[in-house]
């Protein structure tokens, strides 16, 4: 009895401690695996909380004006959705990744937001924006929430002006010289005549204390009628002087006018108005004319572009359907739509729109006027080579964040105080423009 009992606690301690360690074990790892995925949920709500750094802020409203304006707004419905406090209604930031990149996937999976959104919205799905990084849909959404945030402005506080200066339609206008010479030859010719009245009425004065026949006072005192008048040499001189005056303006005017399409406005295959698209829907210039940023050429919008909007937008502002089932025509028969060029430079001359827009930070207003205002678009700027220097001799380099410029800032601070012009960088070397 005595060695049973001796033996038992033994067999009891050797049964017992693998189970505590296997308890303690299982428990440590159960804490240890909850520990991480708080951590991994923690870490991705952090990861994913909307930015509030002005350059994310910045960089986000270059994407959505680019990418969204056309169909987006911020405060108000379009022909998508108001975006503000998108990122607290839908189901999580991963789901606004998802349907931005490919929203048909998601609505195919038939995931119920999603779907309620299709329906809403007429059946319309939402271009996919399949190279769009997280990092760049969480800058738009930075952009969408710094903007919502904004307090509402006071109405009465706007200002009614229009946009930016632009640069005077008529810089470099050569008639305007024509024109102040022509005024300074009538002023110096008026002031012949007047000299050469007093010239004239002293030597009256003179012959007169003379002894004249009266042959002689009648050459000296002529009698002064209408007809006399218009025979007399002075007459016939001002009336030929002014005549061949007029004439060189006129055709001084002629020559310089020749290539310049100020003003041209011819009637367009379809009736598109930048008014509407531009300047009511605000869309950004660069969601159409792709090349703006990185090519010679601006580029005519292709029809496929047009129909990321009119796939679903069937019936005109002011045109009802007629003018947007030309585009529908074009895309089906899948024949390009035959534009009319407006502004159009000589092949001897050479612009490169993505050195002035995307490098110079020239806006379009500069050189096209005020395009968001027009219905039928114009030429509006001269676009003559002194039109252009004159620019060139007035406008600031854009030296801003661009390493390029350095050593052209440092050199020209050292024997200027004036801002760099583009005329101080070889902005007026004939090979710039012509080679």
């Amino acid at each position: 009895m005595s060695s049973d009992s001796r033996f038992v606690p033994l067999v009891l301690k050797t049964d017992t401690e693998p189970n505590m360690i296997k308890h303690f074990t299982s428990t440590a790892c159960k804490f240890f695996t909850l520990v991480l995925v708080f951590a991994l949920i923690s870490f991705n709500n952090y990861a994913q909380e909307i930015s509030k750094d002005p350059a994310a802020i910045n960089a986000g409203q270059a994407l959505f004006n680019a990418n969204c304006k056309a169909c987006h707004r911020v405060q108000q419905k379009l022909v998508g959705p108001a975006l503000a406090g998108v990122y607290d209604r839908t189901p999580s930031i991963d789901w606004i990744k998802s349907f931005v990149k490919n929203s048909s996937a998601v609505i195919a999976s038939g995931e119920p937001y999603a779907v309620k959104l299709y329906n809403e919205y007429n059946k319309t799905q939402m271009t996919a924006f399949s190279s769009f990084k997280d990092e760049d849909i969480m800058n738009i959404l930075a952009y969408i929430k710094a903007e919502a945030d904004k307090p509402a402005p006071d109405a009465a506080a706007q200002p009614t002006t229009g946009g930016g200066g632009q640069p005077a339609a008529n810089a470099g206008l050569p008639s305007t010289y024509l024109n102040v010479i022509l005024v300074g030859m009538i002023i110096i010719l008026i002031l012949l005549l007047i000299v050469l009245g007093f010239l004239v009425s002293a030597l009256k004065r003179f012959i007169d204390q003379k002894t004249l026949t009266e042959e002689d006072k009648e050459v000296v005192h002529p009698t002064v009628t209408t007809g006399s008048i218009f025979k007399s040499r002075g007459f016939v001189f001002i009336v030929v002087f002014l005549t061949a005056a007029l004439g060189f303006k006129a055709v001084i005017n002629g020559l310089y006018s020749v290539g310049v399409q100020q003003g041209y406005a011819p009637k367009q295959p379809i009736a598109f108005s930048h008014k509407i698209h531009a300047g009511q829907y605000e869309i950004d210039c660069k969601y159409c004319h792709v090349g703006v940023m990185k090519n010679k050429s601006a580029t005519i919008p292709s029809v496929n572009i047009c129909m990321n909007c009119h796939n679903q937008i069937k019936t005109g502002t002011i045109t009802g359907d007629a003018e947007i089932g030309k585009i529908v025509k074009a895309y089906e028969t899948n024949k390009p739509i035959e534009w009319v060029r407006i502004h159009n430079l000589p092949d001897l001359a050479y612009f490169n729109h993505a050195q002035h827009v995307n490098v110079a930070g020239v806006e379009c207003q500069t050189c096209h006027g005020p395009i968001e205002t027009m219905d039928v678009v114009r030429q509006h700027s001269l676009l003559t080579m002194g039109w252009c220097i004159d620019c060139h001799r007035k406008t600031d380099v854009n030296t801003k964040g661009n390493a390029y410029y350095d050593n052209l800032v440092e050199i020209h601070n050292q024997s200027k105080k004036t801002p760099m012009k583009v005329e101080d960088i070889g902005g007026l070397e004939c090979s710039k423009c012509h080679y």
